[in-house]
């Protein structure tokens, strides 16, 4: 029987993606106590990663968009960790956000907003959180953003 995050992800006509795995010596994710800290995800939807640079040739919105897909791959790492039980998910504590752009843009808080209005859409008071949005030169595999989390859980 599917729990309430689960219903209300179907209710978003979400469907999660598979935790993706790790590209390199690293582990997607260490529980310490009621404490998850997920590394950090890079966009990806079905035509593959989504790559590009703010400020050049992609807009916050497309931004927006590739934040989103983040967020769903750090809750899909969190499902993971909790052995698929999402109602163990108390709130999302911080998120930092990596954009990659043009030294000249300054909207990186605008594009991980796609990332951060996702938990809020989905948890309520319970995906409000901390959070970091900063510009790089560059991401790995040229991707166009990269979001890691915080998550308390029970």
């Amino acid at each position: 029987m599917a729990g309430e995050i689960d219903a209300k992800l179907a209710q978003m006509g979400i469907t999660l993606p598979e935790a993706p795995a790790p590209a390199a010596n690293y582990v997607p994710c260490v529980k310490v106590g009621d404490v998850i800290y997920v590394s950090g995800q890079i966009p990806k939807d079905d035509a593959g990663l989504v790559c590009g640079k703010l400020g050049e040739d992609m807009d916050i919105a497309t931004g927006q968009a590739a934040a989103r897909l983040c967020a769903l791959s750090l809750l899909a790492q969190v499902r993971a960790a909790l052995e698929g039980d999402l109602d163990r998910l108390v709130r999302v504590v911080k998120l930092g956000g990596f954009v990659n752009s043009t030294p000249d843009f300054t909207d990186h808080p605008e594009v991980i907003n796609g990332a951060s209005d996702f938990f809020g859409e989905l948890l309520g008071e319970a995906g409000a959180h901390a959070r970091a949005a900063v510009g790089c030169a560059a991401l790995p595999l040229g991707v166009a953003v990269e979001v890691e989390g915080i998550f308390q859980v029970r």
